[in-house]
């Protein structure tokens, strides 16, 4: 059984810069053996359970997708590894300006950037979502935002166990 250190050191940067996540999970009790589908469940109960307030920090503390976080190379790197896996690093300057637009006009209307589990998409199936979403009430976007969340949560806590079994 992992001490709370290790769980929090292991697990808490599966929810963006948002560790307490992970120390709420562990404090709501776990069982000995950790699958994949246990620390999920926790940890995705863990940012239910939360104020909606604290699941708006979590949802404030992603990357603008394609933004100046990135073109600085200031991501973390799952975010880094995540973007660049959908092709987000190699967008021509038209491109790049249609994701900042989009980004803006999202972050204007929401608060929160735009969040897309990237995970088998392209900058073109992202493009296309971003478009749609952007259209969505607060309420409805709220929502999908968290559930994106979790959903890289998942890929991310997926990536440590398998580092765990090699």
């Amino acid at each position: 059984m992992l001490k709370k250190e290790e769980f929090v050191s292991r697990f808490g940067g599966v929810f963006e810069h948002s560790p307490w996540v992970a120390e709420r999970a562990f404090d709501a009790g776990l069982p000995a053996v950790l699958t994949s589908d246990v620390v999920k469940s926790a940890m995705n109960d863990a940012f239910r359970a939360a104020s909606t307030e604290e699941r708006l920090d979590v949802l404030r503390a992603h990357p603008d997708l394609a933004g100046k976080l990135a073109v600085a190379g200031k991501l973390t790197d799952d975010s880094r590894k995540e973007q660049a896996g959908a092709g987000l690093d190699r967008l021509s300057a038209e491109e790049h300006a249609r994701f900042t637009a989009l980004n803006t006009a999202y972050m204007d209307k929401f608060g929160f950037p735009f969040i897309i589990a990237v995970k088998g998409h392209n900058k073109d199936s992202i493009l296309e979502a971003f478009e749609t979403r952007v259209n969505n009430s607060a309420e409805a976007e709220l929502e999908t935002a968290a559930a994106q969340v979790e959903r890289i949560a998942g890929f991310r806590i997926d990536a440590i166990l398998h580092e765990d079994e090699t």
